[in-house]
This record gives C-alpha cells, sequence and structure tokens, in this order.
C-alpha cells in the first residue's frame, strides 16, 4: 500500500490476468495512457502510476539526490512491479520511461516479461558514429532555457514534442502537463533524460521486447529506434504511421494495434 499511495496507482482489469504496467514520459502523467489502457484491460490487470514527483504522487517520494539520475526512477519501478505484479509484467515505456524500463529490467529480469518500448533514445546528444538528434551545444541551450524560464520553455517546446500541428489540442494537453509539473523536478528530470547515455544498457537485458518509434520524432528520430531495435538482442521494431513524440496521445490506434500484434505473436 506504501508504494501505492507514493505513486497514485490506479489498477484495472481482471485479477490473476497477466499485468501490464504503463510507465508515462517526461513532465507527464499517468492520463497520458487513457486512450491505451482500457484497450488491454480485459486481458490484461493494467497498472497505471505516476513517477515520483510527477502527476498526483506524494511530494514526499521525491528525493533529489535518488531521482537525479534515471537509476533511482529504476529503482522505483522495480519496486512497484514487486508489488503490484503477481508474476513478470509487460511493461510499456514512453520516451525516458522506455530507458528507465530498460535500465530496471537489466537489473531484474525475473520481474519483467515484456518491454514495449514507445519512442525510446538511449543517448539524446550526437556522438561520434551516433546520431541522437540534438548537439551538445542544443541540449545545453535547451536545459538553460528551463532554468531560467520553465513555463516559456514549456509553452515553446511541448507543441514542438507533440507534433500534428494540425492538431494543437494535442500539443496544448502537453504543454499543461508540462506546466503542472514542479518547475525544479521538471528541471532535474529534465538533467537525467537529456544528459544521460544508456546505449551500454541494451546489451544487458534480455526481455524479450519491442521498439515503437513514429515514422516523423523530433525527439527520437526514426535513426534513434532503429539504434535501440539493433542494440536490444531479441528485439522487434515496428514502424507506425504517427507523427510527434505523443503517439498515445496522438495516434492511439496505432500504437494499440503495433502493441497488439506484438503482444499476442509472443
Amino acid at each position: 500500500m506504501e508504494v501505492q499511495r507514493r505513486h497514485n496507482v490506479h489498477t484495472t482489469g481482471p485479477e490473476g490476468a497477466p499485468t501490464m504496467v504503463l510507465a508515462h514520459g517526461f513532465g507527464c502523467d499517468q492520463s497520458m495512457w487513457r486512450f491505451v489502457a482500457p484497450r488491454f484491460a480485459t486481458d490484461y490487470r493494467v497498472v497505471l502510476f505516476d513517477h515520483a514527483g510527477c502527476g498526483a504522487s506524494d511530494p514526499s517520494s521525491y528525493d533529489p539526490v535518488r531521482h537525479a539520475a534515471l537509476d533511482g526512477y529504476a529503482q522505483d519501478l522495480v519496486e512497484l512491479v514487486e508489488h503490484v505484479a503477481d508474476g513478470p509484467a509487460v511493461v510499456v515505456g514512453h520516451s525516458v520511461s522506455a530507458m528507465i524500463a530498460v535500465l530496471a529490467a537489466a537489473e531484474r529480469p525475473d520481474l519483467f516479461d515484456g518491454l514495449v518500448l514507445v519512442g525510446p533514445s538511449p543517448r539524446y546528444v550526437d556522438a561520434d558514429g551516433y546520431r541522437g538528434g540534438f548537439t551538445a551545444e542544443e541540449i545545453d541551450e535547451l536545459l538553460q532555457t528551463m532554468d531560467s524560464n520553465y513555463l516559456g520553455w514549456s509553452r515553446t517546446m511541448a507543441p514542438v514534442i507533440a507534433g500534428n500541428p494540425d492538431r494543437p489540442e494535442v500539443g496544448a494537453e502537453l504543454t499543461n502537463l508540462f506546466c503542472r509539473t514542479d518547475p525544479a523536478v521538471a528541471r532535474r528530470f529534465a538533467r537525467a533524460t537529456f544528459l544521460a547515455d544508456n546505449r551500454e544498457d541494451l546489451a544487458r537485458v534480455r526481455t524479450p521486447s519491442i521498439v515503437v518509434q513514429s515514422r516523423e520524432d523530433v525527439i527520437a528520430p526514426p535513426e534513434v529506434g532503429r539504434y535501440v531495435h539493433e542494440h536490444l538482442p531479441g528485439s522487434e521494431l515496428a514502424v507506425i504511421d504517427a507523427v510527434g513524440h505523443c503517439p498515445n496521445l496522438s495516434h492511439p490506434e496505432e500504437l494499440v494495434r503495433a502493441m497488439d500484434d506484438w503482444l499476442r505473436s509472443r
């Protein structure tokens, strides 16, 4: 019950069914899954939660030291799965939560039956032989802007991240979520996210996995999705007909179809 209170856990679906845990991305909360979760609540016990410092999580659950790196969030995920699942769970991680799930599965493979990685990026900064989508200077500028004017950054960047300019309501929802996040927490989470390099961690994972990649994504470009697939042992890659970094909001039907096809094929 302590873990459930800390992370504002909500569960739907039949008791005794396999567990599916849905993990949201940076600056968001579990509402990001409202178009996806009901589609799996017949066959799975679906678990929604808020990361520490996000959504309606208990404020006391956030530790500036523990959560200064993705490892802290991965440990939270391990503890959550231990408490909510009767057996190994399918974990669906969006954006930074994809790498959080990778770290957790590498440490505790016994807890994970499958990983669905939606828009993953093991490193956002370009490096020799690797395109993450951003130069080091661009990431520095992004973080500096967040430090000086987080709300302004949110209003500018959220629509870019969401994509789909012809559907402004998608960007508006992401903006509202970002603006509701404590700026101090968001800035630390951003550093943990955008400065991380988890490329070597991919090889540590033995859990069956699928990488779900939007055909257009300015945050995690298609080259990054292919990189994750090629370096994640035994993974599959599904490029969906979606634009933007949040297909769980903008193209839920495409995301659900990719997830369902993979889950049923296992």
